[in-house]
């Protein structure tokens, strides 16, 4: 995951583009409620029908405390030298996604098999399409407006695939890892939003929790306001890159106090630092977590 501080957002790129695919969506728009002559927001509100999702997280599933991802799932030896050596009790592990960064060689159901006999938790990531505005060159395939919500719907099948692949049971959350993207154009912004929220509709309809993770000043920034305008189905969890060295889930800028907070948070804090327990050294990201994790 990269966490890249997009350009900021100029007054002249608040134009409102529809792109959607229309199919069972309903959107709120702006215009019948904003002033005549008042700028039409980045985000609109868009509602999508949602079946109902996995039941509340028991308590066993929820976690809090230190996890660390990294670009290929390491070594099983690497995990029982850094299991109880480490402040770390959650890994991050690219399960799907044809926009993965790094082969997989190790990551199977053996190995979460053997790794949760150990006592690690799970953050499961998916690398889809990315954002159509993004600037991204090693992960080229992008979002199409008119069809985000499709896609969206189609990455969760994949993405279940996935899941079900490495031996993660039905209820657990996988996060949609959608990359920092420049905020110069609202249309995007919209696309990547409308696409969330099929991901997210497709996963609950395969009964399993939605994530996603961005930077805090691109994607969770129009996730939030897409919250706010009133869209759903959204992600029953966030996982939002801001390295500032704070590990904690207090969030800040777009990501209210208001907004995820009932255990819906993991904090990517730092970056691409290597770090060396028991012997055995791996460059990580450092999250800090309050969710619920993989079953």
């Amino acid at each position: 995951m990269r966490y890249l501080r997009p350009a900021a957002l100029s007054a002249a790129s608040l134009v409102l583009l529809l792109a959607t695919d229309g199919t069972g969506l309903t959107g709120l728009s702006a215009e019948a409620t904003s002033p005549v002559g008042a700028a039409a927001p980045r985000i609109r509100g868009t509602v999508l029908p949602d079946r109902p999702g996995p039941p509340a997280a028991r308590t066993r599933d929820l976690y809090s405390g230190a996890a660390f991802d990294t670009c290929t799932a390491p070594p099983l030896d690497t995990l029982r030298a850094w299991r109880g050596t480490s402040p770390y009790g959650a890994v991050g592990i690219y399960t799907s996604g044809a926009q993965r960064g790094c082969a997989q060689p190790r990551l199977s159901a053996d190995w979460v098999r053997q790794a949760r006999a150990m006592g690690w938790r799970f953050l499961p990531v998916h690398v889809g399409l990315q954002a159509p505005c993004s600037e991204l060159k090693g992960k080229p395939a992008r979002i199409d407006p008119a069809h985000a919500v499709q896609q969206g719907r189609d990455e969760a099948v994949e993405a279940v695939g996935g899941l079900k692949a490495v031996g993660l049971g039905a209820g657990s959350p996988v996060f949609l890892d959608m990359e920092a993207y420049p905020m110069r154009d609202a249309a995007c912004g919209q696309a990547v939003v409308d696409f969330t929220l099929g991901w997210t509709q497709g996963l609950h309809a395969a009964g399993y929790r939605s994530g996603f993770y961005s930077s805090l000043d691109s994607g969770i920034a129009d996730l939030a306001a897409a919250a706010r305008a009133g869209s759903s189905p959204l992600p029953d969890s966030v996982w939002y890159a801001r390295w500032n060295d704070g590990a904690d889930t207090a969030g800040g800028g777009a990501l209210a106090a208001d907004l995820w907070t009932g255990h819906q948070r993991v904090h990517q804090y730092r970056g691409n630092v290597e770090e060396t327990y028991g012997g055995a050294a791996l460059t990580i990201d450092r999250n800090q977590v309050d969710t619920p994790l993989a079953n």
